[in-house]
């Protein structure tokens, strides 16, 4: 009996037997070893429709955790750095022990260093600011600005409303007003007081919410502190002469003294404190479950199939295309995952955006591309020892087994 799997390709007579050209004896056993392949994977998938889907799912919930995790924490990142950006400082002077983060200072000064700053040559504009980190219902920064100097770095742009009227009117942007859904001269709290909205802004502005600094002296006790200043200069170029100025003033020279880019190129996962150890575990966890899923799911799949396969090697098959055949069907269940779970990443997005507007969410084709990758791999990883191991049983012991 002629093998199905013969290690020859077809003569031209075997082509014209099969109604093909003289000569595409070797395409024609290709094709058709590939189809029959196929046949055979679809088959596999079809029969055991309860072990194909959970394989899916396990791939599923690979890529939805990656790209999940990585748009919430990179995201709050690029959100940070467009706010940053959209200040219009050129650069940022803080105390000598204060964080590189803002919001997490813990070291307020005198509010009228400001003037001092006001006063150097090439400084056009000086914003004092106290921005204070508060937890609750969201977490976020408040600011405490001086309307008119911060204003003056870059204007609001109101939406509705004006600026501040009262010592306890808060400006919020649009994303902030849309979330609560709020309107002008509605009440809101602020570090457990209440707070009436008197302008809606357009977002990107350092922060979503905006109270008078001298509120927020009042509120965190410490009259007349500001944590952080902000500087427009008269000419960008300009920076590193008005840094040797700021150095150089009786009583500043351990102020901290950065450019707005050097800031913002600092807001990276390397930089902030868990962030990358956490983008790291969260990946590594969701690699590990895809992993183990297609490695029990195949493994389960090689042992039920032990007289398939020892047929399949007595009509000819070889280690390879044994081999072949449960990498293939990892693939199509891997491939199959990862449709699904970009999908569901971009249902989960669209669900998050609209319960919370002030969380960003990107996902990005970086991440979609890493996402992939990495669930395609680990897949192909976890069919590996099964494939090997259905590539080395013998066809006696095969076909005796039951």
């Amino acid at each position: 009996m002629k093998a199905i799997f013969p290690l020859s390709p077809y003569t031209d007579r075997d082509a014209l037997r099969w109604g093909l050209c003289p000569g595409t004896g070797s395409l024609a056993l290709s094709l058709i070893a590939t189809t029959q392949m196929n046949k055979l994977i679809f088959g596999n998938l079809i029969y055991r429709p309860l072990r194909s889907l959970l394989s899916l799912t396990a791939v599923a919930i690979e890529v939805v955790m990656i790209l999940s995790v990585t748009a919430i924490m990179l995201g709050q990142l690029n959100g940070w750095r467009e706010n940053a950006r959209g200040i219009g400082a050129d650069l940022i002077v803080k105390p000598a022990n204060s964080s590189f983060l803002v919001g997490v200072s813990g070291a307020p000064v005198s509010a009228k260093v400001a003037d001092i700053l006001g006063r150097l040559p090439h400084v056009a504009v000086s914003a004092p600011v106290a921005v204070t980190f508060v937890t609750g219902k969201s977490v976020e920064n408040i600011y405490g600005i001086d309307f008119a100097s911060f204003n003056a770095l870059k204007p609001f742009v109101f939406l509705s409303g004006a600026p501040f009227q009262h010592p306890f009117d808060v400006i919020v942007d649009d994303i902030s007003a849309k979330s609560s859904h709020s309107k002008i001269g509605d009440r809101i709290s602020i570090m457990n007081h209440p707070f009436r909205i008197c302008g809606i802004v357009e977002h990107g502005k350092g922060g979503r919410k905006f109270i008078q600094l001298t509120t927020m002296d009042q509120l965190n006790d410490s009259p007349g502190k500001a944590s952080i200043f902000y500087l427009k200069l008269d000419d960008p170029n300009n920076q590193a002469v008005v840094e040797q100025e700021i150095k150089s003033t009786p009583g500043m020279e351990a102020y901290q003294v950065q450019s707005i880019q050097d800031f913002i190129s600092q807001l990276t996962p390397n930089r902030l404190p868990g962030l990358e150890p956490a983008l790291d575990t969260v990946i590594g966890i969701a690699l590990v479950i895809g992993f183990l899923v297609i490695f029990q799911s195949m493994y389960t799949a090689v042992m039920e199939r032990t007289r398939e396969i020892g047929i399949l090697k007595a009509l000819g098959a070889s280690r390879g295309y044994v081999v072949g055949v449960i990498l293939r069907e990892t693939g199509m269940l891997a491939a199959g995952g990862i449709l699904l779970g970009v999908g569901v990443s971009f249902v989960v997005r669209e669900s998050v955006m609209t319960r919370f507007p002030t969380l960003p969410f990107p996902i990005t084709a970086h991440w979609l591309i890493l996402a992939t990758l990495l669930s395609f791999i680990s897949a192909l990883i976890g069919a590996i020892y099964p494939a090997y191991k259905a590539a080395r049983k013998d066809p006696i012991d095969a076909l005796a087994y039951e």
